[in-house]
């Protein structure tokens, strides 16, 4: 059998993208106003049983995680964020640097000041020290148990992991998709430069595709 070829798979995304919008719009709805206290709660869980949440008090460097800022019935990383920041971590947020480019990170935390971004999403101000982040918060329209999601078609995410797990720093970063339940989708299509999440948090727990990456950088499949 013939495997599809890249404008297939781009036109199997963008024909997917809109059920995916309406299904996590649902999704929200059906969630409960708790969904994301949920969300959080695992999420804290996981990180620190993979050891991604440094003890700031033994004297261990601060890790950096990256989150976003909700639009259009994404589920809501800022408790998650909020909650890191209470116990030392370093949080931020993305900013567009440009078409075709990865994206860069800012230092940023609840209650600091934002301003309208590229689509007019709120980043924190220009004089924000760039960080490098440890853990990356992804939010996505779908996502499959292969740990493949389906974005907007950016291309933002994919080129930000590739870049920074091969920029000969460590750790190398972890991709943590946040989403509800039933964002989940039989199969996400996927080229061969789609970067695969370490791992999806929703209200009801974390998929961890492949335990064994957990320990790797993000690699296509």
């Amino acid at each position: 059998m013939t495997a599809p070829s890249s404008q297939q798979i781009a036109e199997a995304k963008a024909a997917l993208r809109p059920f995916a919008r309406a299904q996590r719009q649902g999704a929200a709805d059906a969630a409960g106003a708790d969904a994301a206290d949920r969300m959080t709660a695992h999420a804290l869980a996981f990180l620190g049983r993979i050891g991604r949440l440094a003890d700031t008090l033994a004297g261990a460097a601060a890790p950096v995680v990256a989150g976003y800022w909700p639009t259009r019935g994404e589920i809501d990383p800022r408790l998650l964020l909020r909650d890191l920041d209470r116990r030392g971590v370093a949080t931020a947020l993305p900013v567009v640097a440009g078409r075709g480019r990865p994206l860069l990170f800012r230092r940023w935390a609840p209650g600091d000041p934002v301003e309208p971004g590229t689509f007019q999403v709120p980043v924190p101000p220009a004089d924000a020290p760039e960080v490098r982040p440890d853990v990356l918060l992804v939010p996505l329209l779908a996502f499959d148990e292969r740990g493949y999601r389906l974005g907007y078609g950016g291309g933002f995410y994919d080129r930000t992991l590739a870049a920074l797990a091969e920029d000969g720093r460590a750790p190398k970063p972890l991709a943590l998709g946040l989403a509800f339940a039933a964002q989940q989708a039989t199969s996400v299509p996927h080229d061969a430069w789609d970067v695969a999440l370490h791992a999806i948090a929703t209200e009801t727990g974390v998929h961890v595709p492949d335990p064994r990456r957990l320990t790797a950088p993000p690699v296509t499949d």
